[in-house]
């Protein structure tokens, strides 16, 4: 069964990508991401699951495997960070103001924070050139234990339920079954 936490906290980190990006709107690097290799063997997963001791570190990496407990962990630098800087992890002044950052204040935040960002797990990674055949193999998987409306994304790596008519029972069953479908292909790489 799929713990709703962590479905919050994989779509807390990807909202804080996104508002991060457009919170701090600045010139960007070249935007690849290169994994780590694994400390640990587990499932099909690169990199370590500890923060880096520095912006200037490769920022960690989620694992399929990991716990929520884990993934705030893994998000906790950048969120001091962030808060070092004035600013809340999600971009906004701090003591619930509304007023934009500064253009100086949101650079050095993205400079320094960025780097913090923990990058999600390789298998879903869009700079992995075989995460596209992780999330087809998982679709496979998916509409083999019967969750009938299941596809690959279009737009990156992962998937989508429930049809065009948001079938409720495969939403539902696919949720169910996504975690175990991931660790079964995950198993056979």
């Amino acid at each position: 069964m799929v713990d709703p936490a962590r479905l919050r906290s994989m779509a807390l980190v990807a909202a804080v990508v996104a508002l991060g990006c457009t919170a701090c709107a600045s010139s960007s690097g070249n935007g690849k991401s290169q994994a780590a290799q694994p400390e640990v063997a587990t499932l099909q997963s690169a990199g370590p699951s500890a923060a880096p001791a520095s912006a200037a570190a490769q920022a960690p990496r989620q694992r399929l495997d990991d716990t929520n407990a884990e993934d705030l962990a893994l998000q906790k630098p950048y969120d001091d960070c962030m808060k070092r800087h004035g600013l809340s992890p999600k971009g906004l002044l701090l003591g619930g103001g509304r007023t934009a950052p500064s253009q100086a204040v949101a650079d050095a935040a993205k400079k320094e924070c960025n780097p913090l960002i923990p990058l999600p797990p390789w298998e879903f990674d869009p700079a992995n050139p075989e995460a596209k055949d992780f999330a087809r193999a998982v679709v496979q998987c998916l509409k083999a234990k019967g969750v009938k409306y299941v596809e690959v994304n279009p737009d990156g790596p992962g998937w989508a339920f429930g049809g065009p008519q948001n079938d409720a029972q495969s939403i539902s069953k696919g949720m169910d079954l996504s975690p175990e479908c991931e660790r079964e292909v995950a198993a056979k790489k």
